[in-house]
């Protein structure tokens, strides 16, 4: 390794443990910033200004399936703060790379409450208005009021509000038509002291009642997504993998109730335009795929929709598998699967 100034530049840098499918693979050069000023040089310094670039967060959202040719940014930045409060709201800001579920942790303590549905969510805080992070009826959206992004043209600062992002199912303008002009760098989110609880989604309520509760609080409902989750989804650090693999679909109501026809068990969810959302987990496991497994990866025996790495196993190989996965939902469903995950 050597010293860029003032950051360590690290050459042919494993990023095994910097991918939570946990791959084996490298990148030709490894740099990781922790201001926004750093960030800037990066970008805009002469040294890197044609070397082919990638930020990387909590590595939750990517499937390497390659080493990578270039330089990857480890976002660092820290930092959780309250900006203002009334009785009802604290507002805080928080740096791009404070861990997601480290931030959860932070405001149940505090009793500030809005964000405990996405307990337990893999990745960071700048990863998470890109894609409007969601699980358990709460999407980062409604807490979200704004962010500050390094614009890479001029390296300037510029401040989105919830208006300016576009957000949808899985989505932002970040992933859209902005996609690869801004680096996000922290986090505005309004919190709410006085909140209202959301348990009616999933298994919430019934987990609630297994721990015997039933007047909870912001930690109960955290708690019980946090056991949730446990229960259905493979510990990253045990099996490699990404979480949900693939995007929930939307489908029109004429072609939800064509398949209702032929599949009365299919579970949905009716959405406010008139569209229906459809489980991608019960047409993976429909299809015959749920358990699955070939050589070193597969599909998780307890939730359909998570690709496994079991040790050694090869991102292209977990591509493979996921174009396949979608080519048989494609067919028997007539449904377009959508990653989630960012296969590079």
């Amino acid at each position: 390794m050597q010293k860029v100034n003032w950051l360590v530049l690290h050459k042919n840098f494993s990023l095994k443990s910097l991918n939570t499918f946990g791959l084996d693979v490298n990148t030709q050069q490894y740099v990781q910033v922790a201001t926004e000023e750093e960030l800037r040089k990066i970008y805009l310094g002469s040294k890197f200004r044609t070397t082919k670039k990638m930020v990387l967060g909590g590595g939750s959202n990517v499937l390497f399936t390659r080493n990578w040719l270039g330089l990857i940014v480890h976002m660092g930045i820290p930092g959780i703060e309250v900006v203002s409060e009334s009785e009802a709201q604290v507002q805080v800001t928080v740096g791009a790379g404070v861990i997601w579920h480290q931030l959860v942790m932070w405001a149940v303590e505090r009793k500030y409450g809005g964000i405990e549905n996405l307990s337990l969510i893999p990745g960071t805080v700048g990863a998470a208005p890109m894609q409007n992070i969601g699980a358990y009826g709460v999407e980062l959206k409604q807490t979200f009021h704004s962010l500050e992004a390094l614009e890479l043209k001029t390296g300037k600062t510029v401040r989105f509000y919830k208006e300016d992002c576009s957000f949808g199912y899985r989505y932002s303008i970040f992933k859209g038509e902005l996609a690869g002009d801004y680096i996000i760098t922290r986090v505005f989110l309004t919190l709410e002291k006085q909140p209202v609880l959301n348990t009616s989604y999933g298994a919430i309520e019934q987990t609630l009642g297994d721990l015997q509760i039933d007047k909870p609080t912001i930690k109960d409902v955290s708690q019980a997504v946090i056991n949730i989750r446990q229960s259905k989804l493979p510990d990253p650090i045990e099996v490699g993998n990404a979480g949900s693999f693939f995007k929930n679909p939307i489908v029109e109501q004429a072609h939800y109730e064509a398949l209702d026809a032929l599949h009365p068990d299919i579970p949905h969810y009716n959405l406010p335009d008139g569209d229906v959302k459809i489980p991608a987990a019960w047409l993976i496991e429909k299809c015959g795929w749920k358990g699955h497994q070939q050589g070193e990866i597969g599909v998780h025996d307890k939730q359909a929709l998570v690709l496994v790495n079991f040790g050694f196993g090869k991102g292209m190989d977990l591509r493979k598998l996921a174009m396949n996965i979608m080519r048989s939902v494609k067919k028997e469903f007539q449904i377009d699967l959508q990653p989630e995950v960012n296969m590079v």
